[in-house]
């Protein structure tokens, strides 16, 4: 187990009141043992009590090496797994993942009545938002990956491409230069980029368009995310103007950064500066997420927010202007909270750059 990963789990489930939470998110128990499965409908959940044991109960299907203060308990598709977990949890409150399927939770109610199921996720999302030395390091390789890929998918884009096709070649470009996958890239022309999830279809480059590229991939378990905009051919003087704005509404978001800083005062740092320049309705979304192990995770920069900045802290500083049926510019930049201020993972140039 890792050691310092799970006392902090154990502390922040005793400021919840809970002496035994069940983790199934994969993800959370990739953080807390090293072990990496992906266990499809299949019973697959680590039993953690407030007096530091571990339980992880996994089907024989997908193999583990054993872990220094763990205990593995094996069961296959013809084991009843859940009256296997139920012998291991004790009557009281149980904290829940909230990505347990409720089909395991109702059958261990029924095997185990005396438990009291109560959402225990927090214990664990709280302990992963905070980075360690090591994960940061790992999301810093991760971003100077990224910095390689968007220069060469920029030199890439050229008339007769796709958005469909250039999302898969920058799947590709990260594979090849190490990424453990690529899904879902966000490609967006002309009229595309005014919708800032858009979803990669046949549009081909014209004269005049705004290109989003919102580029992101997990590196050694690690997301890198960044996106950049450029201009096809030429560039009006909205285009510039509007990009300029959210240059500087990026450059406000990174600068607000430091321990101690609401997250929503972040945020409103950021909007601020497009409200000013009166574009503020045009700013549709959150100005940051969480990343990590999860490409969208704890803490959320937005208006909404109640997180306060602390060290280890890392999520995106985003902002963006789409105007409907016209184009829109988003910039993208990953930051980590540090003891005295911020570190900014991403280096590729923030310039105005006309494709031609």
């Amino acid at each position: 187990m890792k050691k310092q990963r799970l006392e902090k789990v154990i502390g922040n489930m005793g400021k919840m009141g809970l002496r035994q939470i069940i983790v199934s998110d994969p993800l959370s128990i990739f953080y807390l043992t090293g072990i990496s499965i992906e266990p499809g409908e299949r019973l697959y959940s680590l039993l953690i009590k407030d007096d530091g044991s571990a339980v992880l109960f996994n089907n024989r299907l997908f193999p583990a090496d054993e872990v220094d203060g763990l205990k593995i308990v094996w069961h296959d598709d013809k084991d009843d797994a859940i009256s296997g977990l139920a012998e291991y949890v004790s009557d009281g409150s149980l904290g829940i993942d909230k990505k347990w399927p409720a089909k395991f939770l109702i059958q261990l109610q029924e095997k185990h009545p005396g438990i009291k199921p109560v959402l225990g996720s927090a214990a664990v999302d709280n302990a992963r938002k905070n980075k360690d030395a090591e994960e940061i390091e790992l999301m810093r390789a991760a971003s100077r990956l990224n910095d390689t890929v968007m220069d060469e998918v920029i030199s890439l884009l050229e008339a007769g491409k796709s958005e469909r096709k250039m999302a898969g070649m920058i799947s590709e470009l990260h594979v090849e230069k190490g990424a453990d996958s690529s899904p879902g890239q966000i490609v967006c022309y002309g009229v595309g980029a005014s919708e800032p999830h858009h979803e990669p279809g046949n549009a081909t480059l014209k004269e005049g368009d705004s290109v989003i590229l919102d580029i992101f991939a997990p590196v050694n378990h690690y997301w890198c995310d960044m996106t950049r905009t450029v201009f096809y051919k030429t560039v009006s003087p909205e285009q510039k103007k509007v990009y300029e704005i959210v240059k500087a509404a990026n450059l406000a978001g990174i600068n607000a950064v430091k321990p101690g800083v609401p997250l929503k005062d972040i945020d409103y740092a950021a909007r601020k500066v497009i409200e000013d320049a009166g574009y503020g309705q045009y700013f549709t979304h959150r100005l940051g997420h969480g990343i990590g192990l999860d490409v969208h995770e704890p803490p959320d920069c937005s208006a909404a927010s109640d997180a306060i900045a602390e060290p280890g802290m890392c999520f995106s500083i985003e902002p963006g202007i789409y105007l409907p049926g016209k184009w829109g510019v988003r910039i993208e930049d990953l930051v980590v909270v540090t003891e005295d201020g911020i570190e900014v993972l991403n280096s590729f140039t923030k310039d105005l750059q006309i494709i031609y």
